[in-house]
């Protein structure tokens, strides 16, 4: 299973620049882009910080989805 996210996408919509949404949450520009990626899986603490700063639920902001082809 892969760890899927409306990161960018919600963080737009929330006006946030990457910059400002990593200081937030006192992490680096890159983290929030390797996140928005999918090249980075985020901490269980990073994710509920993520979601909170952006005012949503954690199953909003991530989910799992099966590989094709896999389990």
């Amino acid at each position: 299973m892969e760890l899927r996210n409306r990161l960018k996408d919600i963080r737009l919509e929330r006006q946030f620049t990457q910059e400002s949404l990593a200081d937030t949450v006192g992490v680096t520009r890159q983290t929030i882009i390797s996140i928005e990626k999918e090249k980075f899986v985020p901490s269980v603490r990073l994710a509920l910080q993520l979601a909170q700063a952006l005012g949503v639920s954690l199953d909003d902001l991530f989910w799992l989805e099966n590989r094709k082809g896999g389990k």
